[in-house]
């Protein structure tokens, strides 16, 4: 049995982020042992996605000066008393890819909005994978028919809308303030 012997803040955020390599890394080989223990602590709990990795971060001092304390998903809110995202539709779409955000929620199953993401944003055909930076051949005969490195990254016009909101972001004197950073 696992008696814990020191208190740590479980911070809670977006299950929607952005995490570094180099933080992936520490959490499958941390040496802290902090990963592993987080993890068999919220193996037992819901929404453990929403806390796991928060938690991580912020009690992981080469890591908690890193965060971006920023929800990076687009939602709106509906006006009932829960406040619980509605489901987005086409009439949505222009202000969700001008606001920049990397995830969008939530969307109903087969919604038409979804296949204009899929060949507006992602450049993608019906049946077909999302093309990526390894992708050579000739979109006539099937963009990913002939393969090249798939390290090559190739941002794309999203790529440089979410650049924009994170230097929005980054750029706003608060920014400093709202990371969980515990000194």
């Amino acid at each position: 049995m696992f008696h814990a012997t020191q208190r740590r803040p479980l911070p809670t955020g977006s299950s929607f982020s952005f995490l570094s390599r180099s933080f992936v890394e520490h959490s499958i080989l941390g040496t802290d042992n902090l990963p592993r223990i987080l993890l068999m602590y919220f193996s037992n709990t819901m929404s453990s996605i929403s806390s796991y990795f928060p938690t991580l971060l912020c009690n992981s001092p080469q890591f908690n000066r890193t965060v971006i304390n920023q929800d990076l998903q687009y939602k709106i809110l509906d006006q009932s008393f829960r406040q619980e995202p509605r489901a987005l539709n086409s009439t949505d779409f222009d202000a969700m890819i001008k606001s920049g955000a990397a995830f969008a929620t939530e969307f109903q199953p087969d919604d038409p909005v979804l296949d204009r993401i899929d060949s507006d944003v992602l450049g993608r055909s019906p049946g077909e994978i999302v093309p990526g930076g390894w992708c050579l051949g000739d979109p006539a005969n099937g963009t990913c028919s002939v393969w090249g490195d798939a390290n090559v990254l190739r941002p794309g016009k999203g790529a440089a809308r979410l650049e924009k909101r994170i230097v929005e972001m980054l750029s706003n004197r608060r920014f400093r303030s709202q990371q969980c950073i515990s000194d």
